[in-house]
């Protein structure tokens, strides 16, 4: 058979020979054939190829055997030594502390409505805009011919607007200062905001702003570990932002596998604690979770969208990272994905739903859209600030390299240089008329 593309097989029908059996499986194997061996009877059956299949489930139900096994001296070792992870929360035996919130919760988005450089009327183009003046060209008929705007050389400044054109500015210092005096002083509000966002229970949560409100708490076997630390979470839930709400519920996500099934905890909110959703307003379900759902995140945010479109419904994700040393080594759930996949597939789900993501850990918060909207508010006072900063300089430099010149209408330069030769003496600034006013806007 050497150097042939040629198989040979050998198939025994109802033979009760060993020897022969023996023979032809040797046979097979050494021409690298398959070997069959059956009877009418079923007795004496052998074949290669369910051969190969029994070793590949044996190797599986070993696999599976020391996984169950590493598996419980985790469950075992957790129990024994908790502590060696995290830290036992402190006054976690005492009764809870009820609090009530003295002002109504908002998302910063609401919160920016008020509180906003343009509800503020901070907005740089809305200071300037009394001062602004697009350029002109018309036809003056004293001169009989097109005349285009100019800028008064010590008091105006050319300046792009926010959409595109580019403007005459009257610069006013008095006003330029005092408005970066009130957007340092809004930077200092939303600096209060963020530190407020970053405390007590928000650091974990956000700020719960609904009336009616569900939390999913994620205690599937993958937080074995951790259940005490999400006991915490919620204690300091239920002493801060639950006592003046209408209606609120907490569900546990419990399975006894390694699976996060999040849609059957999903549906369940959905279908029971908000089956009336389209009689009530201010609605949130809160999801507080350490890793990624059984679902593809497609899936899930189909659902939500659906559940959520034409109703006053948001979920919103509090994603609490573990510790990574912890983490590594510890139980495989069913499906895997880094924390930074694992945030993006929740990130997706939330703005389908048009909620919030939240994700926290140990160290403090990494990302949250409640946060991350004052920020961008924060830059924005400071480029506004930067601008006036710019227009103030230019306005310096001008002022120290140029002097001031009369409005001289193109054409008459050579009537006043004559003029220049008859009288020797100095020539007085000409007063601003409403001809040249004119001309400077």
């Amino acid at each position: 058979m050497l150097g042939r593309k040629l198989q040979t097989h050998a198939v025994t029908y109802a033979c009760s020979n060993p020897a022969s059996l023996a023979v032809l499986k040797n046979l097979a194997e050494a021409v690298r054939g398959c070997y069959h061996c059956y009877s009418s009877k079923g007795e004496n059956f052998d074949s290669s190829d369910v051969h190969l299949l029994l070793q590949e489930s044996q190797k599986a139900k070993n696999l599976l055997k020391s996984i169950k096994q590493t598996f419980q001296r985790r469950i075992e070792f957790a129990n024994a030594a908790p502590s060696n992870f995290l830290l036992k929360p402190p006054k976690h035996e005492e009764p809870l502390v009820i609090q009530t919130p003295c002002v109504l919760a908002k998302t910063s988005t609401d919160w920016l409505k008020t509180n906003g450089l343009k509800a503020k009327k901070l907005n740089l183009y809305q200071v300037l805009a009394p001062n602004a003046f697009s350029p002109v060209e018309g036809f003056v008929p004293i001169l009989k011919k097109r005349v285009s705007s100019t800028l008064h050389e010590k008091a105006m400044m050319q300046f792009e607007w926010y959409d595109g054109t580019v403007k005459n500015i009257h610069v006013d210092l008095p006003v330029l200062y005092n408005y970066q005096k009130l957007l340092a002083k809004m930077v200092r509000i939303y600096e209060k905001r963020i530190d407020w966002l970053s405390v007590a229970s928000r650091r974990i949560w956000g700020s719960v702003c609904e009336r009616r409100v569900v939390i999913l708490v994620d205690i599937s076997v993958t937080n074995s570990m951790y259940i005490i630390h999400i006991q915490h979470c919620l204690r300091l839930l239920l002493e801060e932002q639950m006592s003046n709400k209408d209606y609120f519920n907490i569900i546990a996500n419990m399975l006894r596998d390694w699976s996060r099934n999040f849609m059957s905890a999903l549906r369940r909110a959905v279908e029971v604690d908000f089956k009336d959703k389209d009689k009530h307003e201010s609605q949130g379900l809160y999801l507080l979770t350490t890793g990624i759902p059984d679902q593809e995140a497609h899936t899930v945010s189909a659902y939500v969208a659906e559940v959520c479109r034409g109703f006053d419904l948001q979920l919103h994700v509090c994603l609490f990272s573990v510790m990574e040393d912890v983490d590594s080594s510890g139980i495989i759930p069913a499906r895997y994905a880094n924390p930074a996949e694992t945030a993006i597939a929740f990130k997706k789900i939330v703005q389908a739903a048009n909620g919030r993501f939240h994700w926290f850990g140990e160290a403090g918060i990494f990302e949250s859209d409640d946060i991350t909207i004052i920020v961008s508010e924060m830059e924005k006072a400071n480029n506004y600030s930067q601008k006036c900063a710019f227009l103030v300089e230019s306005l310096k430099q001008r002022s120290v390299t140029q002097s001031v010149r009369p409005f001289i209408p193109e054409g008459d330069s050579n009537m006043l240089m004559k003029k220049e030769k008859r009288r020797p003496q100095k020539l007085p600034s000409p007063k601003p008329t409403a001809l040249s006013l004119a001309r400077m806007v």
